[in-house]
């Protein structure tokens, strides 16, 4: 049987760091548009979404002829804001790209969805991607989350802090988790219904919620280096980026 992959979009207007961000002009487009466009761009889903709280992003979306669910309810996160669209969509896996993510490309996404294809029994609960972290300052930078994983690559722990912590010389790689998950559906409503835990609100690392419950999540590593956008400098080299793309 095959399994029927839809793409949620969670988008907020009122980002703490910048609000307003999913509504900045990047080549004549707002950004949200831009990533929901990228998204489809990757024929990978039947089916991608944005999910919002604002009327304004909700409008911009549709003038491009996208697709567009209003949430119901206030959400601490965007994975809560999708579980909760998720529930009534027939899927199998839904796929959580982040709506700052205007420069998303099949290849990283592919591989997510490739980790259940090959998981027939259902043993896997979600996959997210980590990428290689070499500088000194990103791996002490709590806005950079690490994680360490078990041999198989399945995850251990993610933090703020550099994990492992260097007390040793012997060499040791560190990762930096990127917020893009593939979800089974009901391991997406799990996590909806569950509540968060010490460990989860220590961190602010929603992911851990998953651990904190015994769920197994597949790391896949990808040199992806996309550009998130937290801030207005992050916007400006999204849009030279986009110019020298195209």
């Amino acid at each position: 049987m095959s399994l029927k992959y839809i793409a949620l979009i969670p988008a907020r207007y009122g980002a703490t760091r910048f609000p307003g961000k999913l509504m900045g002009d990047l080549a004549g487009k707002p950004v949200i548009v831009r990533t929901y466009e990228a998204t489809v761009a990757t024929g990978l889903f039947d089916d991608v979404i944005v999910v919002t709280d604002s009327k304004v992003i909700k409008k911009a979306v549709e003038a491009h002829g996208g697709k567009v669910v209003m949430s119901r309810r206030k959400h601490e996160c965007g994975t809560d804001r999708i579980a909760e669209a998720a529930e009534n969509l027939d899927a199998d896996i839904i796929v959580n790209v982040q709506g700052d993510e205007p420069f998303v490309r099949r290849e990283p996404l592919e591989k997510l969805i490739r980790v259940f294809k090959e998981d027939p029994e259902g043993r896997i609960d979600l996959a997210t991607l980590m990428q290689a972290l070499t500088d000194p300052q990103a791996i002490a930078d709590p806005n950079y989350v690490k994680v360490v994983t078990d041999r198989a690559g399945f995850a251990l722990y993610f933090s703020r802090s550099p994990i492992p912590y260097p007390r040793a010389v012997e060499y040791a790689a560190y990762y930096e988790h990127i917020g893009v998950y593939a979800f089974r559906k009901k391991t997406l409503l799990d996590f909806y219904r569950l509540p968060a835990r010490p460990l989860e609100r220590t961190e602010k690392v929603e992911c851990i919620r998953f651990l904190e419950y015994g769920k197994r999540i597949k790391m896949v590593e990808t040199d992806y280096m996309g550009i998130e956008i937290d801030t207005p400098e992050d916007l400006d080299r999204a849009r030279q980026f986009f110019d020298k793309d195209n």
